[in-house]
């Protein structure tokens, strides 16, 4: 069993479990082979352990045809310490103390370290992808950086304004995570040496699960327990980020200021336990489960293609563990 995963997560990863421990190895002996400063801050993140869902997809997506396999765990590791990097940034950004209830890089050290070790995780990952050798690998790989880093910056410069809400949610989101479930998914089959129907069936089942985990990661801010999310209940809010269950409030009651009212002063707590009893007391969140559902319903749809086979079972598997990680 792979340290920190439940039961349940490990049984999805069976077929991968070889190649995850692979993925391991590799982030741990990036520490081992540095001797410099950065030394303890490649223990500090890698071995803080994780649902490693993304490099699962990758190796997963890989396991549909003979292959060398040594490529996707480079990809896999890749994918982990991009996902690694973008955390490292997020939280400098947001000044947040905690993730998942463990102090953040920029907390135990401070923000300029924060910055710069994000990048030094950042340019490791790339390296990691270069050794695949696989140019249409690489490219992907440079453009959900550019992704990743452009949907951070239109959350920030698009905080506390309702207007744009809707229209901008969709495209955010992809950017800031499924776009590298995306990567994940699409560069597992590349190097699994798919078809290239293969190839977009697998790349639709990441976007559409990518979707899927921030819906529902958005739900958990109104929903989560304090102590598990790392983080108050409504801290989206609070930062002026408009998450989907506060963009239907404001569809819902068009007339009603208490999102306007809050965002001139973000720190009123009377405001904010307003605005999430008014969307704990509706059929918001539900509606929420169900555009959450629908995404997963679309990732499965997307594996029709696919062979059956034990990695095609955890893949339809893992739709269920992001529908079923609130509960």
């Amino acid at each position: 069993m792979l340290h920190g995963l439940d039961q349940h997560t490990n049984s999805i990863y069976a077929p991968v479990q070889e190649g995850l421990v692979k993925v391991e190895e590799k982030l741990r002996s990036l520490a081992k082979a540095e001797t410099s400063h950065v030394k303890p801050l490649l223990q500090y993140v890698t071995e803080a352990g994780g649902k490693r869902v993304r490099p699962a997809i990758t190796l997963l997506a890989a396991q549909f045809h003979p292959h060398d396999p040594a490529r996707p765990v480079l990809m896999a590791s890749a994918v982990e310490l991009l996902h690694l990097a973008t955390l490292i940034h997020d939280d400098t950004v947001d000044n947040s103390p905690l993730r998942r209830g463990r102090s953040t890089v920029s907390n135990t050290w401070n923000s300029h370290v924060a910055v710069l070790f994000g990048d030094y995780v950042f340019a490791t990952s790339a390296t990691f992808v270069c050794d695949t050798q696989n140019i249409r690998v690489i490219r992907r790989f440079s453009e959900t950086i550019m992704e990743l880093a452009s949907g951070q910056l239109m959350e920030y410069f698009t905080a506390f304004d309702p207007v744009q809400a809707r229209n901008l949610y969709n495209d955010r989101i992809y950017r800031k995570t499924a776009s590298l479930f995306c990567t994940a998914s699409e560069s597992g089959a590349l190097l699994g040496e798919a078809p290239e129907e293969e190839v977009q069936a697998l790349k639709d089942y990441g976007y559409n699960l990518g979707m899927a985990f921030q819906v529902g990661d958005d739900l958990l801010d109104f929903q989560g327990d304090p102590t598990d999310l790392g983080k108050p209940v409504g801290s989206d809010l609070m930062n002026g980020v408009l998450t989907l269950p506060t963009i239907m409030l404001l569809e819902r009651y068009p007339n009603d200021d208490l999102v306007p009212s809050l965002f001139q002063d973000p720190t009123d707590q009377a405001k904010l336990q307003k605005v999430l009893e008014v969307i704990n007391n509706s059929a918001i969140l539900a509606d929420c489960e169900q555009v959450v559902q629908d995404y997963c319903d679309k990732a499965r749809q997307s594996l029709q293609i696919l062979p059956d086979c034990a990695p095609k079972q955890s893949l339809l598997d893992l739709t269920d563990y992001v529908t079923a990680r609130r509960r």
